[in-house]
């Protein structure tokens, strides 16, 4: 039987475990958690040393070129939107990357959001059509998503993801993005902001890359020499001041100095991804494109790898 004593440091140690920041870090949508709370998506970063390269990252992707947020409050015009679907009417879409993709099915129609807004535009962008399975907790992703046929689908690529797994894509494999990883969990959302704190990684883009780096999966595009790797991460820097903006910006700078940004795709530089949503102000969002590429520094995060397969981190 333990002590008081005993039970005292037990009671110290189980409480510092449920308010440490991987205990507590974690996406939830409808209930629905992104991936676990270990998960690298949701594991803080503000401590973590500089990558040896990170001055040329910087330098390369543009240091004193604006940080653009890429959401807004028009479907039609910002961002990536997502659908909360149920499993029906599951479709075999047909892809371009049918090595590399999930044959599914996946719970896809024509009435979904889209990027872009319109199912009918051609020429519409990346087309990502996302969707969250939240009672069996899975994630279904498709990349330059068009209608086939009469009830088809046609899709550049596709990847299925269980949200209570680390597992990661198999190596070498691209998924609706780039680098191979998820495009959801790195989408900032207006319900998350509204609550006071992103706990989770964001995502963005350079207009170049040089290979791939955990978590991530894939590379794509011309290999620059100089130009970051995709999964490498970034964080605005600790010294930033955040007290001159609105409080809702402030969420999101410090979700920024705390979890971060993964480069997941090739496309303009320091382009941060979001949802749509209606409710937010566009001139609001536009107070971050104050932000410059030397307000950033990369991270190295290889001291929280447990497995090379895994997204779980340490």
């Amino acid at each position: 039987m333990l002590n008081r004593s005993s039970q005292l440091l037990l009671s110290a140690l189980c409480l510092s475990f449920l308010l440490s920041p991987a205990a507590q870090s974690q996406q939830v949508i409808n209930g629905c958690s992104i991936f676990p709370p270990n998960n690298i998506w949701n594991r803080r970063i503000d401590t973590l040393p500089l990558d040896s390269n990170s001055s040329t990252y910087v330098s390369t992707i543009g240091a004193s070129t604006r940080f653009h947020p890429d959401v807004g409050n028009d479907i039609n015009s910002f961002g990536i939107p997502y659908n909360l679907t149920k499993a029906k009417g599951k479709i075999l879409p047909s892809f371009d990357y049918a090595d590399e993709s999930d044959p599914g099915p996946y719970p896809v129609t024509t009435k979904l959001l889209i990027e872009g807004g319109t199912w009918s535009t051609v020429n519409g962008g990346d087309r990502h059509v996302l969707m969250v399975d939240t009672k069996k907790q899975v994630l279904y992703e498709l990349y330059a998503t068009y209608p086939s046929g009469k009830k088809g689908i046609h899709a550049g690529s596709g990847a299925i993801f269980p949200l209570n797994s680390n597992a990661l894509r198999p190596n070498g494999w691209t998924s609706a993005d780039a680098a191979g990883l998820p495009v959801f969990p790195g989408l900032l959302n207006y319900d998350e902001v509204a609550t006071g704190a992103v706990r989770h990684a964001l995502r963005f883009t350079t207009r170049r890359t040089n290979g791939y780096i955990w978590p991530a999966r894939h590379q794509a595009g011309p290999q620059t020499t100089g130009y970051p790797p995709m999964g490498q991460r970034f964080r605005l820097r600790a010294t930033f001041n955040v007290s001159t903006y609105s409080p809702r910006i402030q969420v999101i700078l410090n979700c920024l100095k705390q979890y971060g940004m993964f480069v997941a795709d090739n496309g303009s530089d320091w382009f941060m991804t979001g949802a749509p949503d209606p409710r937010w102000s566009n001139s609001e969002l536009d107070q971050l494109k104050s932000l410059v590429g030397s307000d950033f520094e990369a991270v190295d995060e290889r001291s929280l790898m447990v497995n090379p397969d895994s997204g779980q981190s340490l």
